[in-house]
């Protein structure tokens, strides 16, 4: 096919470094610092897109070298308009690193980028291009969470957070003694009561035993859900413990491709979706797990990046919370714009997210 004005003709990756906003820890790990990597796509009449992904700290510098060597080479000259096509040839590009962490979040930023381009062109926000169910979505915190913090000061912050009318709250759990996470728990469902969603997180720290029996004292909390009890590989364990609580189990920021998602949802082991836009693959995946969830009447809660996931979850009709962490404030000339504890779609073209190029300039590393 000839060239025309939506080809693809410039594809640059850069990293930037941005330090974490507040002390975050969980069961296995610290988040040290959010590696940004960006991808600029221009076209042949002038326009571009931006797009990008992250890690918590290792494995940016890997995913920047994947970018320039193979995945953005084998976009040049192709119609940034055919977004699967694009997104199937950087793919292929890449079979012998496929499916695993550090080709998803390369292939995430690249196809970020093209979504960009593809709403800017089309002077469509993200949230109408990808499906326009909603203009609105429940937050809830997380920073108040985290597994360092004491009982009393989880208990301020889900007060704090009630107040400003948030939806919800989320718990790191993980504690040595499983006594001391339903301790912590119970005092944050005391002090909001009854009419607040508390969810917790294991970050994958627990085996099938230790799950089961920290979710029998948890159960009496009325928890939304039980997020990553167990190591994300094991489908198996998660069935076993999906069928032995009423606790939804939640699952999905540490999975990195659809197929694997279709292996959960097949075998009833997850009651909550959190697919993770940069660790699927970008927003081309991000959609077909969505949609392959509400087949299986299952919600969609997803993991971290707010900035997109606002968008996203808006988009579709099984869309649920939206994870609040701010991580871009020092790289943006914008912030969300929240009502009664509810994000407020971007209604501008593109991703909705409005970037300090100087501030970023700053930041980057590589």
């Amino acid at each position: 096919m000839p060239p025309t004005a939506t080809t693809i003709t410039t594809a640059t990756a850069s990293l930037v470094d941005l330090e974490v906003e507040t002390v975050r820890t969980d069961a296995i790990q610290s988040f040290l610092k959010q590696e940004t990597i960006f991808v600029e796509l221009g076209t042949a009449d002038g326009l571009a897109g931006r797009g990008y992904s992250y890690t918590i700290g290792t494995g940016g510098r890997a995913v920047l070298s994947m970018l320039r060597e193979t995945l953005l080479p084998a976009v040049i000259g192709l119609d940034s308009r055919a977004v699967e096509r694009v997104w199937r040839a950087a793919f292929d590009s890449s079979r012998a690193t496929t499916v695993g962490p550090i080709t998803s979040l390369a292939l995430a930023a690249l196809d970020t980028a093209l979504w960009d381009l593809r709403c800017l062109r089309d002077a469509q926000p993200l949230w109408l291009a990808a499906g326009g169910f909603r203009d609105t979505v429940p937050l809830y915190d997380t920073e108040g969470g985290w597994l360092h913090l004491g009982t009393d000061e989880l208990v301020e912050n889900a007060l704090r957070a009630k107040a400003q009318g948030w939806s919800g709250v989320k718990l790191k759990v993980g504690r040595p003694s499983a006594r001391e996470d339903a301790e912590r728990v119970g005092a944050v469902r005391d002090a909001v009561g009854p009419g607040m969603a508390v969810m917790v997180d294991a970050n994958q720290s627990l085996t099938l035993a230790s799950a089961r029996a920290r979710t029998a004292l948890l159960e009496p909390f009325d928890l939304t859900w039980y997020e990553e009890p167990m190591p994300a590989e094991d489908v198996t364990a998660h069935a076993e413990l999906v069928r032995s609580t009423s606790v939804p189990i939640a699952v999905g920021e540490s999975i990195y491709s659809v197929g694997q998602f279709k292996e959960y949802l097949q075998r009833g082991a997850a009651g909550i979706v959190q697919t993770d836009v940069a660790r699927i693959g970008g927003i081309t995946p991000w959609l077909k797990v969505a949609h392959l969830a509400e087949a299986y009447n299952v919600t969609v809660c997803p993991h971290f990046l707010m900035e997109l996931h606002v968008s996203l979850t808006a988009a579709i009709p099984n869309g649920g919370f939206v994870e609040h962490i701010p991580q871009l404030g020092a790289i943006t000339t914008s912030s969300l714009r929240i009502v009664d504890g509810h994000a407020v779609v971007p209604d501008e073209p593109g991703l909705g997210i409005a970037w300090d190029l100087d501030a970023i300039e700053d930041r980057r590393v590589a």
